[in-house]
């Protein structure tokens, strides 16, 4: 069966370059050049996953697409741009996007991406990743956690969350207590695409705190143990 991709893309050259060595690997591209062309696509055919450039003609760019999708689809989503600074890259991932490719690249390694992200989005849907529980609810003193549709909720308020954030919060809340390291974190429960982005990873956990009122609480959720990692509060 092929997998489907919709490509925002305005380089129509490299589009079919890429289109043309993805068939070949099962993988069917539909190219959009904006966002209003994409999203009939989107609505219509309901693709696997969305391959997304930063700079784009009319009036939304790869960020508010990402944010977009965030809201609307939560399709897996990689950012394909020549934009290559560690701050760009933080951007995208804290705003929702999968995984980050900076051009040039080759088509190999596109491939693999695409295919990375698309396993690791299988796997948190079936939630039969080795490193997350098999439930598709957690409850935890005030949090409730639904695996199949990427929402939590706080006393029945509805938190946004990118994707990011909800599998870091759902691997740690899966084990209360547990202490994770970063390198831990990063490699279970987001893929080794984010390998080497510490940072990125404190960045997230940062967001993720702010939106769950840590910042305000005497009991927060996610606690730092300084030296190590990062753990979900016992007891909660």
């Amino acid at each position: 069966m092929l997998m489907h991709i919709v490509w925002i893309e305005d380089e129509l050259a490299l589009l079919q370059e890429c289109a043309d060595y993805l068939r070949r690997e099962s993988i069917e591209v539909t190219g959009a050049a904006e966002f209003e062309e994409a999203r009939a696509v989107i609505e219509r055919s309901r693709p696997d996953l969305l391959l997304v450039d930063w700079t784009l003609p009319g009036e939304m760019n790869g960020i508010d697409i990402c944010k977009y999708n965030l809201k609307h689809w939560q399709l897996p989503l990689i950012m394909v741009t020549a934009r290559g600074d560690e701050f760009d890259k933080v951007l995208a991932l804290e705003l929702g996007a999968d995984d980050y490719l900076t051009k040039p690249f080759g088509l190999r390694e596109l491939s693999a991406r695409i295919k990375a992200v698309m396993r690791r989005a299988s796997q948190a849907g079936r939630s039969n990743n080795p490193g997350i529980r098999e439930e598709k609810t957690l409850r935890r003193s005030g949090l409730v956690m639904d695996m199949d549709r990427f929402l939590v909720q706080r006393d029945g308020e509805k938190l946004e969350l990118t994707r990011t954030e909800f599998l870091l919060l759902w691997k740690l809340a899966s084990y209360p207590g547990r202490v994770f390291t970063r390198a831990h974190l990063m490699d279970e429960a987001l893929g080794d695409s984010y390998l080497g982005y510490e940072r990125t990873l404190d960045s997230h956990i940062r967001n993720l705190r702010r939106k769950l009122g840590d910042h305000e609480s005497e009991s927060p959720f996610v606690q730092t143990v300084y030296g190590v990692g990062y753990r979900f509060a016992e007891g909660n």
